[in-house]
């Protein structure tokens, strides 16, 4: 059996080399068997389990995204049941199935108050180039067709695809893709640990950013620029929480300066931090959201864009005066996805599980805190609701970073996984980055910290 078993996994393992094109990968290591390759079989809670029968917890849901945990048979069967009576239909044309109708009025229950309509597409990726197509539009129905620029910040994470891409503020989705592209213009990342003064409060710290942010508009002309796009809290660039007092003072930019706010919850919605949207968690008053990951815990693909009223009279506006908006995709408000983001947001009441995130987030966090905070190599440990990093330095008290090509981060994940837990190791640093499913115990909660404290150990000792 165990033959049969080795076998399988040999043959998958060499049709993957040969025939699957993989994101965020070294491609040719890859191709030449000179990197893991690992077959994902099945999974059940905070685990999974690959194709060898080894279980991990996966402390990183997928990508940040299976929030309610592997194996939930209600979505299951909802996507099912979903298939048999309608597997697809479009919704172009005021088309519209059951789930997509009912899907939508969910989440427009459980958005920020002023928010009024949803449109559905499958990436975060795509629903960011949906946002940036909607600000360019509104400003031309406004008659203000030189006000198109859009500010993100360096660090933050908005896509892979042209203009998300183009939003996106680390290196390795720039270089050698010709990005970015006009008109987008990135800012100062609220990044506290990483401050360039570090005689700076967080209150300091986050006039700072808000002063970079005034500077370049100012700079630019605020007659050109169109909208600010933020995660509440930095993903992929580090999983940043904010300084105290930061999104208050951007916000205050903005207004000055007739400025949009576009929050990326892809992430963040739907219960990451403890509360249903980050944009309440830090009182962040969006005119854009964006949705994805945790609207389906990923059992089926689907973005989103929610729209507050303010910007959806204002298309009903374009609408009226130029036609139909030439805008959407084959798959937007898909039948099947939208039937899991049902049963799954039913199941994230069901279980508590934002109340989970916060009450088992603080207790990871300070966990963390009390496992690893003084280590000599440990420059900060960090987080919000069930997010968590730990950011290692040569130095913690002159605040002295690894040389980068020691790839200190890499190994520590590659550890971890080794002690049975999977992290993550974040671009553009060296953090071990946290993000489990909502369900996670108190008692998983200890074996990632335990796991994460023996990898350290073990490359750092």
């Amino acid at each position: 059996m165990l033959k049969d078993h080795t076998s399988s996994t040999n043959e998958l393992s060499a049709l993957d080399r040969g025939n699957l094109f993989h994101p965020s990968t070294h491609m040719a290591q890859h191709a030449r068997g000179e990197t893991p390759n690992r077959i994902i079989a099945g999974g059940d809670g905070v685990y999974i389990f690959d194709s060898n029968g080894e279980r991990s917890l996966d402390a990183f849901a997928g990508l940040y995204c299976v929030n309610v945990g592997y194996g939930r048979k209600k979505i299951i069967d909802a996507i099912s049941a979903q298939a048999a009576a309608l597997p697809y239909y479009h919704a172009y044309a005021g088309h519209a199935s059951e789930p997509s109708v009912r899907l939508a009025k969910m989440i427009v229950e459980r958005a920020p108050a002023g928010m009024s309509r949803v449109f559905f597409g499958l990436s975060g990726s795509d629903a960011n180039e949906t946002n940036v197509k909607i600000v360019w539009y509104i400003n031309n129905v406004l008659g203000r067709p030189e006000k198109k620029g859009i500010i993100s910040r360096w660090r933050g994470y908005h896509g892979s695809g042209i203009m998300s891409g183009s939003l996106t503020g680390l290196d390795a989705f720039h270089k050698l893709f010709d990005l970015p592209r006009a008109p987008v213009f990135h800012t100062e990342a609220p990044y506290y640990f990483r401050r360039h003064d570090r005689a700076m409060s967080e209150e300091q710290f986050s006039q700072y950013c808000a002063d970079k942010l005034e500077e370049l508009i100012l700079r630019e002309g605020p007659g050109t620029i169109a909208a600010f796009i933020g995660e509440p809290v930095l993903g992929t660039g580090g999983i940043v929480p904010p300084p105290a007092g930061y999104w208050e003072k951007i916000q205050d930019v903005l207004s000055r300066h007739d400025i949009l706010l576009i929050a990326d919850e892809v992430i963040t919605g739907f219960g990451r931090l403890g509360s249903m949207f980050g944009s309440d968690h830090y009182a962040m008053k969006p005119d854009l959201i964006t949705i994805a990951k945790g609207m389906t815990s990923a059992y089926a693909p689907l973005s989103g864009v929610i729209v507050s009223e303010k910007l959806w009279r204002i298309l009903e506006q374009g609408s009226d005066r130029f036609g139909p908006i030439g805008h959407g995709w084959t798959y937007s408000s898909h039948p099947l996805c939208t039937a899991a983001g049902i049963a799954n947001l039913e199941l994230v009441d069901e279980m508590g599980l934002v109340k989970n995130a916060r009450e088992v987030g603080a207790y990871f966090k300070q966990a963390l805190i009390d496992a690893l905070g003084s280590h000599r190599h440990v420059g900060e440990v960090r987080g919000e609701g069930l997010l968590a990093a730990i950011e290692f330095v040569e130095d913690r008290d002159d605040r002295v970073f690894f040389d980068a090509k020691l790839n200190i981060g890499a190994k520590i994940a590659a550890a971890l996984l080794r002690n049975g837990v999977i992290g993550r190791a974040m671009p553009q640093g060296d953090i071990l980055g946290f993000a489990p499913p909502l369900c996670l115990s108190r008692m998983e909660a200890d074996k990632i910290v335990d796991a994460s404290k023996s990898a350290i150990e073990e490359v750092l000792p």
